[in-house]
């Protein structure tokens, strides 16, 4: 690869009392639990962020879709005084993800995985090595390409965008493939429409993201499951330059819903769980794991997913039942700069969160950002864990709820709905139903209620609201409502 780089160190100061003052400009509930820290870009940098990795060296990496890579000095610091940008490579294309090991950050662009280093030790990239480029790009401009970071065989996980987000030009668009460190590819998994983001969770399982669209009646998070197919059949084409994979699945039939087609279809794999358009987001994007040990407050192993147009993240409890993943969505944290796209999660217990807006719009109003949250040692009243029983659910609270509202089925209020899994784009919400809340028994500490519900609907999102629960000390929760999608009932 060409050596291409411009470069600039620039350093940045914000006085920690006007910091204060911007925090104090709006009421926000989550800033006492969730602080949002926003790193201050100097004037002339666009930090269009699309990779976040953590260097050795305590610098921050922040890859941007315009092909430069920066380090951040002093990135955790709160207030976020002499904050340091330095560039260190710039000329690549379209930098979607970012991961370090072994001396080396991979970078991954359109058309090709690079890795390279710094060898003289100024700063600035000066080795380069293409990993792989063993898929095609056409030259169309939505044939975005994210990676992961490394799995713990040491490969990288690839989602590449479909040609247009519609069809698949070239080989091995609308795929998952991995790059095996010996630089094979190996492709994994198809259905792929236009991912925003990809991690692991705490057991090493991969996911993405993808955004509605043909296929996608709602944006989703989606297990890639070796061997599967999640979605769209364009891509199912190129089953013949896949051997590993077997034989090319049957396609969906349009119009239909997404569980009968998975039973229908042995190789689909449903998405995990559906995030309902409009309420928890658009376009959904980043994903990462707390594997902090509880420094990022009492979510140990969940999953937080990103959403560039609503500028939110939130948060993702999983289960796993007859080998297939489900769980439920609940909000999180809102209020960032720009669209959230990449975050990473560092061992201390921050979230960093890369913004931008060019091409596609988002609540948060800047072009680009750059933001830190982090837990403030408070615990919000939240649901914790919403897991599913032949009868209905479990929920497990953060805190202890009163017990008298608690038991109370009046306290609760589901309803259920789905998409229509369809070649057209996007879906109404559709079959909707009214489960009834039985009963609600409450455990003996006060944390675990158990609902018994009547006409849960397999394939369905069951929205659950709260309307008469408040904690043992008559705090209401601090988002007050989940979103469960069920594929499979536990048999006890």
């Amino acid at each position: 690869m060409k050596r291409a780089f411009l470069p600039a160190a620039l350093v940045f100061g914000l006085a920690g009392a006007a910091h204060a003052q911007d925090r104090k400009s709006k009421p926000d509930p989550e800033q006492d639990y969730y602080p949002l820290v926003r790193l201050p870009i100097p004037e002339g940098i666009v930090l269009e962020g699309g990779g976040l990795e953590l260097m050795p060296d305590g610098k921050l990496a922040v890859s941007t879709r315009r092909g430069e890579i920066w380090m951040v000095e002093n990135a955790f610091r709160d207030p976020p005084e002499g904050v340091k940008f330095t560039r260190w490579v710039s000329g690549l294309h379209e930098v979607l993800g970012l991961a370090f090991r072994d001396g080396w950050l991979y970078a991954m662009q359109r058309g090709e995985l690079t890795r390279m280093k710094d060898l003289d030790g100024d700063g600035r990239a000066d080795r380069f090595q293409t990993m792989s480029d063993d898929w095609e790009i056409s030259g169309d401009y939505h044939e975005y390409a994210f990676s992961s970071r490394f799995d713990r065989e040491g490969n990288l996980w690839l989602v590449l965008c479909l040609t247009g987000s519609f069809t698949s030009d070239v080989p091995f668009r609308g795929w998952c493939v991995r790059v095996a460190p010996d630089g094979t590819m190996i492709p994994t998994t198809s259905g792929i429409r236009s991912p925003a983001g990809i991690g692991a969770n705490a057991e090493g399982d991969m996911f993405y993201c993808d955004n509605q669209g043909p296929w996608n009646g709602t944006s989703k998070l989606q297990w890639l499951k070796p061997g599967a197919f999640v979605g769209h059949p364009d891509g199912n084409k190129w089953y013949a330059q896949a051997p590993n994979m077997g034989p090319r699945p049957a396609d969906p039939k349009s119009g239909s819903r997404f569980h009968v087609e998975a039973a229908r279809i042995p190789e689909y794999e449903p998405p995990t769980i559906l995030l309902p358009h409009g309420k928890v987001g658009t376009s959904a994007s980043g994903i990462v794991c707390d594997e902090t040990g509880g420094k990022f407050g009492p979510f140990a192993k969940q999953l937080f997913v990103s959403d560039q147009s609503h500028s939110v993240i939130n948060r993702v409890f999983l289960e796993k039942i007859d080998g297939r993943y489900q769980g439920a969505c609940f909000p999180f944290r809102q209020g960032f700069g720009s669209g959230n796209v990449p975050m990473l999660m560092t061992k201390d217990g921050s979230i960093f969160v890369g913004g931008t807006n060019r091409g596609w719009g988002s609540r948060g109003s800047k072009p680009f950002a750059l933001d830190r949250v982090f837990w403030s040692g408070k615990t919000p009243f939240e649901v914790l864990e919403m897991r599913a029983k032949p009868d209905g659910f479990e929920l497990v609270f953060t805190q202890p709820v009163d017990r008298v509202g608690a038991a109370s089925a009046t306290s609760y209020s589901m309803k259920t709905y789905t998409y229509i899994y369809q070649a057209a784009y996007g879906s109404p919400e559709v079959d909707h139903s009214a489960p009834r809340i039985l009963s609600a028994k409450v455990s003996d500490d006060g944390i675990r209620v158990r609902l018994a519900v009547d006409g849960l609907q397999i394939g369905h999102v069951h929205e659950l609201t709260f309307p008469g629960l408040r904690s043992a000390d008559g705090k209401a929760l601090l988002h007050g409502v989940a979103y469960y999608t069920l594929w499979k009932l536990p048999r006890e």
